[in-house]
């Protein structure tokens, strides 16, 4: 039961971030009144490095931690490539169109790295046996 609930937060860690990447790059062209609203930049960091924590958290596995980093990239990357048609969701333009792709791009994918960072050489809690908890005086003797 064990390798299908790590299964479970597999997919879970798969198929969140892949989503919320998804509507990240939908949300880049968002320009209300004509002024760019670069919030898919705020969504990108902190969803990676929340999503990237909650997945190692719940699943207990390091691996999982890391897939939400894994599948963000993934999409962000096949968005950024033009389509045989010419469709193309990361459009270059003017410079504040561009400024705005590459400071999602960049921090994105440095919040991403974060988020594997912590999740591969993150703290190990080891469990505490009953008698291993120390004299209960809070200080060393």
């Amino acid at each position: 039961m064990s390798a299908l609930r790590l299964l479970g937060w597999a997919v879970a860690a798969v198929v969140v971030p892949g989503w919320l990447a998804l509507v990240e790059v939908l949300w880049l062209p968002w320009r209300p009144g004509g002024v760019p609203v670069p919030i898919s930049i705020v969504v990108a960091v902190v969803g990676n490095v929340l999503l990237g924590r909650a997945a190692r958290e719940l699943s207990g596995s390091r691996l999982v931690g890391v897939l939400p980093a894994l599948a963000w990239l993934a999409v962000v990357l096949a968005a950024a490539s033009p389509r045989p048609e010419g469709d193309l969701l990361l459009p270059g333009g003017d410079a504040v169109t561009t400024a705005v792709n590459m400071a999602f791009l960049l921090l994105g994918v440095v919040s991403a790295a974060f988020a594997v960072g912590q999740a591969i050489g993150g703290p190990r809690r080891p469990a505490l046996s009953p008698g291993a908890a120390g004299s209960g005086s809070g200080g060393a003797r």
